[in-house]
């Protein structure tokens, strides 16, 4: 069962798992299935041998507004989901953020750092990973990932790629370092881990998912169009302080990925790697297209 499944990673999840013959698939999206009604995820849970709950509040800046509606989703929805897999023996796959971090880190994350988000979103979404582990000791999977793009929703690549056709430079920060990760590239390892646990070689706790290396929002802008057939040098650097937001974001978000080796599976690849895949997709093409043959102001 996958939940947020109409979201920019529940459809390359989805994708994913229908491409495997032996594989069974439910996908829920919000108009069935609400994650924060007890009821309905003690119905929809049973049947099912894993559960991938890509289902979450995104809106970070929205969390500082309404922090009680984003733990609503993100933490208490969770609680309610690894209830009903605790109940049926359902395997657990939980996405989760490297915002449960404080940033300040000069080195990758290791997934048993100590925690410490600076923003409400960061709260919301620690709040779930503790109801996976603590209800689901021996079944429960934490996926933190972060900087995520694809083709089936709003994200950084398609704005940047968007907005050259109608600018002619883009101011982007270049003080924010993590590490971004194609939704379709995630989507095969969550499969792979679902797998691997389903046998019992994969054991149970908290697993980075994102990719090897690390950029800025800056180093991703100019890779992106430089990959495009577009000019980088179009992308200026600036600070975070040039756009203010209502919510806190932290500096480093760079994540390790011990647990992977651990489990004797793959950690994703590069991240600079994975974006030449990625923007050879129609989607990301025909943005770039257009900006090549657009003649800006």
């Amino acid at each position: 069962m996958v939940t947020g499944a109409h979201g920019l990673l529940g459809r390359d999840v989805l994708a994913e798992l229908a491409a495997d013959p032996d594989a069974v698939v439910t996908g829920l999206g919000r108009d069935r299935l609400d994650i924060t009604d007890p009821d309905a995820v003690r119905a929809a849970v049973p049947g099912h041998a894993v559960v991938v709950n890509c289902a979450a509040w995104t809106d970070v800046d929205g969390a500082e507004r309404s922090e009680a509606a984003a733990t609503a989703v993100n933490g208490t929805g969770v609680r309610h989901l690894a209830g009903a897999c605790a109940d049926g023996g359902a395997i657990l796959l939980h996405l989760s953020t490297d915002y449960v971090f404080p940033g300040d880190a000069r080195g990758p994350y290791p997934e048993d750092a100590p925690t410490g988000p600076v923003n409400a979103y960061g709260r919301s979404k620690l709040a779930g990973e503790r109801a996976v582990v603590e209800l689901l000791p021996d079944t429960g999977y934490v996926v933190r990932t972060a900087w995520l793009y694809g083709e089936h929703g709003p994200n950084f690549v398609a704005t940047v790629l968007g907005l050259a056709a109608r600018r002619e430079t883009l101011d982007v920060v270049a003080d924010q370092h993590g590490q971004p990760t194609w939704t379709r590239a995630l989507a095969r390892q969550l499969a792979a881990l679902g797998r691997a646990a389903l046998t019992g070689r994969a054991p149970a706790g908290i697993y980075h998912g994102t990719s090897a290396g690390r950029t800025t929002w800056c180093g991703l802008a100019r890779d992106a169009f430089r990959l495009s057939g577009l000019d980088p040098e179009r992308i200026r650097p600036v600070g975070s302080e040039k756009f203010p937001r209502p919510a806190a974001r932290p500096a480093f978000g760079v994540l390790g990925h011990g647990s992977w080796l651990r489990a004797g599976l793959a950690p994703l690849p590069p991240w600079d790697d994975q974006l030449a895949s990625a923007v050879r997709l129609p989607a990301f093409a025909a943005l770039a297209a257009a900006a090549r043959t657009t003649r800006r102001p």
